[in-house]
């Protein structure tokens, strides 16, 4: 079974083991990754964000198709990497300290990966200076944070300020999200960006690195 548009199917459809059989295949029949990523995966997972920006698929159908993108990501990247294919851009993730909330975080996370970006997930609790550590590693890194709580949502401010002090902020976009997070704080805050949810999340990332 090496008919490469089956894994645009499988994604779709959130079939994890298809996605999984399709991709080996494929690839021992010699398709190129970068093609299977290029015009298999990601237009599965754009339409996986059309779809639910269309209320035709909800938060569950989200999660299976990036569960399906991720098996075959996870067979592809290093094929990738011996080929030198290049990321659309990176980000680092994370929730902010004080905030131990993951489920929007790791959804934007695997949406941004089947969007064809770097992504560097830092989890949870993730105090300022490690975003910044993280963001430093490669310039023009975009750092994405979540919170769900108004306590902790002030901690997004404090990334902001520490990326100032480490001289960083003026090559490094900020993009935030969560419950209680709205544009009118984005603002206030000096965030480059905001959306309220995962689908979104890719066109933003992708609008700030193009």
């Amino acid at each position: 079974m090496s008919d490469p548009a089956q894994l645009y199917e499988a994604i779709l459809t959130g079939n994890a083991a298809l996605a999984e059989e399709v991709t080996k295949a494929a690839l021992e029949a010699g398709v190129a990754p970068t093609d299977l990523l290029g015009k298999q995966m990601i237009p599965a997972m754009d339409e996986v964000g059309k779809r639910f920006e269309c209320n035709e698929y909800f938060v569950p159908e989200l999660l299976i198709a990036a569960r399906a993108m991720k098996v075959a990501l996870q067979i592809l990247t290093p094929r990738l990497a011996e080929a030198g294919a290049k990321a659309a851009g990176r980000v680092v993730i994370g929730t902010v300290q004080g905030d131990l909330h993951d489920i929007g975080k790791n959804l934007v996370a695997s949406m941004l990966e089947g969007g064809g970006f770097q992504v560097v997930d830092l989890g949870v609790d993730v105090p300022p200076q490690r975003f910044v550590e993280v963001a430093q590693e490669k310039e023009g890194t975009i750092v994405a944070l979540s919170a769900l709580l108004t306590t902790t949502m002030t901690q997004m401010k404090a990334v902001i300020a520490a990326l100032e002090t480490a001289g960083i902020r003026g090559n490094t976009k900020v993009i935030i999200g969560g419950a209680p997070i709205t544009q009118q704080y984005a603002d206030e805050i000096g965030a480059d960006g905001y959306s309220d949810n995962a689908s979104a999340a890719v066109s933003l990332a992708r609008n700030l690195v193009g």
